[in-house]
């Protein structure tokens, strides 16, 4: 190998190398706001749309991410170098998991109705009562929305039913408020047949309100349940997923032995 080709391999391998290195900083500041956008807005250092906005730039910093370490991998393989390679790919991973994130958010919020507010009882919702005066501090509304949401769930939530338990009340109450202790739910309010709760989601802090109404039928207990986000106009499923959770978690509390 020639002298000049020797200098001219050298040049491209630190060349790959560098732009991997310039990759891999731009995945950190893309992981960074990222993660941080919850936080921030949790503490009230930044607006719900600052926050947004954060995410919406660490997907693109991530995406720059990605392509400098496709350049990086591209200059590596012309050039023969293996570490530089290596480099490049493990910035292309990196940015593309960063990426994922968000966009499998927002695939998700398209798969599901623009609605905030799930309950079992679609023609007499559970309705709230201690959490009165924090949902009307809240942008949504107290009241169930109406036939609009209820239609919208009945085709996207088909499965979110009653539950009826052959217990007595008493057990059913008792397995009711151990599951939403073990969640991690604020109890506002428990009675002989209702149980309200706050959940307040662990990277942004939104606060979703739950309440459950328990009844006496001939075949046992029958537990209906609501589940209400405070902000936002769609909870991309937030709600229906809890209250399926909490259902199924119950059922097998209950369960015999």
């Amino acid at each position: 190998m020639t002298r000049e080709r020797m200098t001219s391999g050298h040049r491209g391998a630190g060349l790959a190398f560098k732009v991997a290195v310039a990759g891999g900083i731009l995945a950190l500041l893309g992981a960074l706001s990222l993660a941080g956008a919850g936080p921030a807005y949790r503490l009230g250092a930044l607006s719900l749309g600052d926050a947004f906005s954060l995410l919406r730039y660490g997907a693109f910093v991530a995406l720059g991410a990605a392509g400098l370490g496709g350049v990086s991998l591209l200059i590596a393989a012309l050039t023969r170098r293996g570490l530089s390679a290596v480099l490049g790919a493990l910035v292309i991973l990196a940015g593309l998991a960063l990426v994922a994130v968000p966009w499998l958010q927002l695939q998700q919020a398209r798969t599901v109705p623009p609605i905030h507010d799930i309950t079992t009882d679609l023609q007499d919702p559970p309705a709230f009562e201690a959490l009165v005066a924090p949902r009307e501090a809240a942008p949504n509304a107290v009241a169930y929305p109406g036939e609009a949401t209820a239609r919208q769930q009945r085709e996207a939530y088909p499965d979110i039913q009653p539950l009826v338990l052959a217990a007595s009340i008493e057990a059913v109450r008792t397995a009711a408020e151990a599951e939403a202790r073990e969640a991690g739910w604020e109890i506002a309010a428990l009675e002989d047949r209702r149980l309200e709760a706050t959940d307040t989601t662990f990277w942004f802090g939104f606060k979703d309100d739950v309440v459950i109404r328990l009844s006496e039928t001939n075949d046992g207990v029958r537990v209906d349940m609501r589940s209400a986000s405070r902000l936002g106009t769609s909870d991309v499923g937030t709600n229906a997923a809890r209250i399926r959770a909490f259902l199924e978690a119950l059922e097998r509390r209950l369960a015999p032995s």
